[in-house]
């Protein structure tokens, strides 16, 4: 991870303002080459028109403006968009700037991948048919693999992004022991759905009974032991206070948790279209944000996404339980050592 002092002094003074969307998400595209089982994003492939290169970069400079100090950048692929190279390096100038692929397109992507933060690779499993199974392609964990393997010969540093569900709950602790041992770190999604809803953003994906979370006192469990290993490791991109609101969750039913969708978080869809969440209408264009934020129907929004109790989708959680100038000195310290893990190895790994 790599922060300029410029750019260290920025997202410190965003950081402890209250009162503004830290994280913010942008799929800037629908297009996809691989064929998940939890996602129906790649179903709809004739719809490919995207904003453009100069409006996402007016739509950062929306962001900088509102304090946001984290973005996302997630799809479909974001790596297929020809332009990713121009977008993630005006990104990464401002906000800790994550991108996702799959692992398919990191090694033709190379260049473009230098200035941001973090690569996060979508890995599921080490069981290889498992694997392939999952991603609906041939050969998806020999390509994921490969390009983790090329995020750390050229120093970029990536991460591990499984999506826990019933295939793969049983050994997301082991999963986990693996690449904290190899000093990579993991980044966790949860296997959820989206629920019926008039006029959404956008869909993510339906449900599906393989992959649904049926046995939460196995979960709870798998919530219990990660705590236990954070104690002790390095590497789990995932706060304490996270893990305890999950295994609650899965323990007694119980959401511990208010919604801070279009307070502490917001999404972007790739026509430049902003809501709360993807299973809300939009709200704005990304133009008219700045405007509209703490306009009087903003604020009603807010209100109602509050109390909004259907959806278990893991990132809009960890927005929400970390939408406060606390929150964010909370991540800051639980990622502080994570930082230095990779910050050392890529030390090595550029010596070597």
């Amino acid at each position: 991870m790599r922060i300029s002092s410029q750019k260290a002094l920025g997202l410190l003074k965003r950081s402890l303002t209250p009162n503004r969307p830290y994280h913010a998400q942008w799929l800037l595209t629908r297009r996809c080459n691989y064929r998940c089982r939890s996602c129906t994003i790649w179903h709809e492939q004739q719809r490919v028109e995207e904003i453009s290169t100069d409006e996402v970069k007016r739509g950062l400079d929306v962001f900088r403006k509102l304090g946001v100090i984290e973005v996302v950048f997630s799809g479909g692929n974001p790596l297929l968009r020809e332009d990713i190279g121009e977008i993630l390096d005006y990104a990464s100038r401002h906000f800790v700037t994550t991108v996702y692929d799959n692992g398919s397109l990191v090694a033709k992507k190379i260049d473009a991948l230098r200035s941001v933060d973090f690569v996060a690779i979508s890995l599921d499993t080490l069981d290889r048919k498992k694997l392939d199974y999952i991603k609906g392609v041939p050969e998806a964990w020999e390509t994921a693999v490969d390009a983790i393997e090329t995020l750390q010969k050229e120093g970029i540093s990536v991460v591990i992004s499984p999506t826990i569900s019933r295939l793969n709950q049983h050994e997301i602790v082991d999963f986990t022991r693996y690449f904290i041992k190899k000093r990579i770190p993991v980044l966790y999604c949860l296997y959820s759905y989206d629920f019926p809803m008039k006029d959404r953003l956008f869909g993510i994906g339906e449900k599906t009974d393989e992959l649904e979370l049926v046995d939460r006192a196995a979960m709870a469990k798998v919530c219990d032991e990660l705590i236990e290993l954070k104690k002790k490791q390095q590497g789990i991109f995932i706060t304490a206070k996270v893990l305890n609101v999950l295994k609650e969750f899965f323990a007694s039913g119980q959401r511990t948790w208010t919604c801070e969708a279009l307070r502490g978080f917001f999404i972007v869809d790739h026509l430049g279209r902003v809501a709360g969440c993807h299973l809300r209408q939009p709200a704005a264009s990304i133009f008219e944000l700045s405007d509209q934020w703490n306009s009087e129907r903003f604020e009603n929004l807010r209100k109602e996404y509050s109390r909004c109790e259907k959806c278990t989708y893991l990132c809009y959680i960890v927005y929400s339980l970390h939408a406060s100038v606390l929150g964010n000195l909370e991540i800051m310290r639980d990622q502080w050592r994570n930082v230095m893990l990779l910050r050392n190895l890529k030390a090595e790994t550029l010596s070597n």
